[in-house]
């Protein structure tokens, strides 16, 4: 009987495999490959000829060049470091209340939230590109409210963060499509007895936000961090993406500057997620 049931366990994982072997395939030509053979063009000097691509070893020219000889690239990294730092904590707390408000127990709940999500669903990265080009997703007026005054006198650094979150607040809610997911899929498996009990104990919503909802969503909130990290990495409009894609057709630099300039920024991109992590790890599992 064990053997049968042994060899029924080994049948199914067989198949799993199987069914997984296309995107397995998929992953190591298109994904695997590409990326480790971009740390070998790092390191080389890539020229296009007649006969197609030569390469020839120049060690660690590209980064020397990334480092102190491109005027643009370090600036650059510094810029989106700023981005991430400012973007990532808004979109991240607005997908939560968001997703708070969307997990109430109301009537057309499920119509609410396809009016919120089609939208995030079928604009495309080029389509917000042209929306932002023609300044479609701008709101001029915040610039002209007395609170906004007020806020500029007090300090012209925070007044600049809130002006430059409000002109790009379309692109911050498309940003919070799949983390809102992400929270209503966390706040939908919370045990509703732990909101009972604590109502009995007589605990007001606020208590109840952030001795329950708070401490038991930590986890999505990281996943949640870690995927607008890396959405904004991606996007078409950040100023560092752009200028990897451009430089890989530049003729001074070509794919293996591009590369160098890709490695500096995918560690860049680590690191943010590692602050991340350090920020929203458990204290009780790390100490």
């Amino acid at each position: 009987m064990k053997k049968r049931h042994s060899a029924h366990k080994k049948r199914h994982q067989l198949m799993g495999y199987l069914f997984m072997s296309p995107w397995i395939l998929g992953f190591i030509l298109f994904t695997g490959i590409p990326f480790f053979y971009t740390i070998h063009l790092s390191f080389q000097n890539v020229t296009l000829t007649v006969k197609g691509w030569e390469t020839t070893w120049n060690q660690f020219d590209n980064y020397l060049a990334a480092f102190f000889r491109n005027t643009e690239f370090i600036p650059g990294i510094i810029n989106f470091v700023i981005y991430i730092a400012i973007y990532a904590p808004v979109i991240i707390i607005i997908s939560f209340i968001l997703a708070i408000l969307l997990n109430q127990k109301i009537k057309f709940r499920a119509g609410f939230r396809l009016i919120y999500f089609l939208p995030v669903i079928i604009m495309s990265g080029s389509v917000m590109q042209q929306l932002m080009d023609t300044g479609s997703t701008h709101m001029s007026s915040i610039e002209s409210a007395m609170i906004f005054k007020i806020i500029a006198n007090y300090s012209d650094y925070l007044a600049y963060a809130i002006a430059f979150l409000f002109d790009n607040f379309s692109m911050v809610l498309w940003f919070t499509g799949i983390p809102i997911i992400l929270f209503i899929n966390g706040l939908q498996k919370i045990n509703g007895s732990l909101y009972e009990a604590a109502q009995i104990d007589g605990a007001s919503h606020w208590q109840m936000l952030w001795k329950i909802t708070v401490p038991l969503i930590k986890p999505i909130v990281f996943v949640a961090s870690v995927f607008t990290i890396v959405q904004l990495g991606m996007y078409n409009l950040n100023p560092v993406y752009k200028m990897i894609q451009d430089t890989i057709f530049n003729t001074q630099g070509g794919l293996g500057l591009a590369s160098a300039f890709a490695w500096i920024y995918t560690v860049v991109v680590f690191a943010a997620i590692g602050v991340a992590f350090l920020l929203l790890r458990d204290k009780e599992e790390s100490s």
